[in-house]
């Protein structure tokens, strides 16, 4: 019995408000990736208007389905359920895996969509972009499993990877309602630059709150901002260098 009120206790202390704040995050990250892909994807889908490969509607069901583990998840641990958040943790390992793969098919097939438009230089180009993002998520989440066992740690860089994967539903709106009218193919890598820093805003949420909570900011918070921004504007100068074009290139002819 008293190890019961003692475990009851602890659940009420694990689930105070401020253990939400991670559930709440990611709310507002799987609600930014949803609410983003409307109008290109969900809305055309559900109107069965929108056709595409395979590739990028995997692609389409594994990053969404990433936004709702990370709820998942964040709600486990702020809810005290220490003990399924980590067996979850396996199959997130997996679906993490899964999401590079088809990040990196989906950024080739978009080159061989960009080069059946006569658009292969500017395919290649963009592809930076992609690779790039899922390259960062890809590293950031290997380095939240490997600090499991530091708490802090990990929870700020769960957060840091999904974040770093915003971009593009925002982009999205960006196209959607400002890119002028114009043939079809991949925009130019700087668009790509602004969408990033507004999902970055959110982990300047995490900051203020790191601040007011703990009286600082959280080292990951502020390295892993700084890298994460930093990828992003570097995409534009070393997509036109003539290293990534044949290096992409050189994939986009083995896909080929």
């Amino acid at each position: 019995m008293t190890t019961l009120i003692d475990d009851r206790r602890v659940r009420a202390r694990d689930a105070s408000p401020a253990r939400y704040f991670y559930f709440h995050m990611a709310l507002a990250c799987a609600a930014t990736a949803f609410l983003g892909f409307a109008p290109t994807y969900w809305v055309p889908l559900a109107q069965r208007t929108f056709s595409a490969s395979p590739v990028i509607h995997f692609h389409g069901l594994l990053f969404f389905t990433w936004s709702l583990y990370f709820v998942v998840q964040t709600w486990l641990a702020a809810s005290g359920r220490v003990v399924n958040h980590r067996s979850l943790g396996i199959a997130g390992v997996s679906l993490a895996t899964a999401m590079t793969i088809f990040g990196f098919l989906a950024s080739v097939h978009v080159m061989q969509h960009s080069a059946a438009l006569g658009q292969k230089d500017a395919g290649i180009a963009f592809s930076i972009v992609p690779m790039s993002g899922i390259a960062f998520f890809a590293i950031v989440f290997v380095l939240a499993i490997v600090n499991t066992r530091r708490p802090e740690i990990h929870k700020r860089l769960m957060l840091l990877a999904a974040v770093s994967i915003l971009d593009a539903a925002i982009a999205r709106w960006f196209l959607t309602f400002l890119a002028p009218p114009g043939p079809p193919g991949p925009p130019p890598v700087p668009v790509t630059i602004a969408p990033a820093v507004v999902a970055s805003l959110l982990l300047v949420v995490a900051m203020v709150r790191d601040w007011r909570t703990e009286g600082r900011v959280h080292p990951v918070y502020i390295y892993g901002t700084l890298a994460l921004l930093a990828v992003k504007v570097l995409n534009w100068p070393v997509s036109e260098t003539a290293a990534w074009h044949s290096f992409a290139g050189g994939i986009l002819a083995l896909a080929q």
